[in-house]
Formats: structure tokens, sequence, C-alpha cells
């Protein structure tokens, strides 16, 4: 695996080293022992999978309060979408930043968030299926967001939005 830094410290862009022959390739997506190493946080105890429909569909912008702020690990497992991360933790010197990637299906790239950084993404093709592998176990109670559209960060998405959730859509503006 080859971890690249990203504009948002402590979020990582990670590729698989792929070992091909005639066959295709073969390529490791997940080693705890590499994650503890990086210190990282390698505690995984849910997995989800997000299918999409319809092009220019936004998810986002969601994270988990403290004490049960999720760490994810993202990946697009069909079709392409635009990751977006936004930087939450006060203390950052990224706070309020936000960072874009493009993921698909054909790269096998994933997103490492960290704990306190918003999660959202738009997809590009229709039928994108985004698969996250969780740090801790979802509290609806510490659920929170940042409005896709929120003027604090100025996320700029590559598409016109599709569709988007009533919950996603009516999130207040972003205050300290």
């Amino acid at each position: 695996m080859i971890f690249s830094n990203t504009e948002i410290e402590g979020v990582y862009l990670i590729t698989v080293e792929k070992f091909e022959d005639e066959r295709g390739f073969f390529a490791r997506s997940w080693d705890d022992s590499v994650f503890k190493e990086k210190n990282l946080n390698p505690k995984l105890v849910q997995c989800s999978i997000s299918h999409n429909k319809q092009k220019g569909t936004i998810r986002g912008m969601h994270y988990q309060e403290s004490p049960y702020g999720e760490t994810k690990l993202v990946r697009c497992t069909k079709g392409s979408i635009y990751d977006v991360v936004v930087d939450l933790r006060k203390n950052s010197k990224t706070f309020k930043k936000w960072f874009g990637v493009r993921l698909d299906s054909n790269e096998y790239a994933q997103l490492y968030i960290p704990e306190g950084i918003a999660h959202g993404f738009q997809t590009l093709e229709d039928n994108s299926d985004v698969y996250y592998q969780i740090s801790e176990y979802h509290y609806p109670e510490y659920y929170n967001a940042v409005r896709w559209d929120d003027p604090v960060f100025n996320i700029k998405w590559p598409l016109q939005v599709s569709c988007i959730s009533k919950k996603d859509a009516n999130v207040n503006d972003f205050k300290l």
C-alpha cells in the first residue's frame, strides 16, 4: 500500500501496490500492522455500502461527535465519485479547509479519514457504490453534519446536484 499525504492534515490517499501477472493482479488493501506503524487508527468495527442510483447525487457532509468519533477508510467499488473531506478539528493547521479527490472502481484507491473530519461525496456516474470501513459503531445521538454548500467551506463540486436528501440539504450553517 502506498500512502500519499493530502492537503488536509492526517487524511491520506492510499493506493494499492499491484503484483501483476498473466492472471491479472493481487494487491493488499488493508493491513492493521501497517496502519499501526504509521500511527493511524487500525480499529475496524463496521463496514457499510452506499449505492447511489443517479449521477450528481450528493451524500454528506457527515461526521460523528466525540467520544464516538469515526475514522473511515472509503473506496468506490463501482462507478466513480468525487470524495470530499472538511477538517473540523479546531486545533488543526487545516481547520475549515476542504479537500476533494476522484475515486473510481478502476483505480482501487482509498481515502483514510481520521476523527474530526466531515465526509461526503458526489457521484460522477449512475449506479456508483461506495464501501466504508469504520472504526466506531454508529450512535445516532452523536451524528452531526455540515452543509454540502456552506459558504464557510465553499466546496467546489464537479457537477450540478441531481439528488440530495432533505436531511443533508437542510443542515444549518456552520458555527464555531
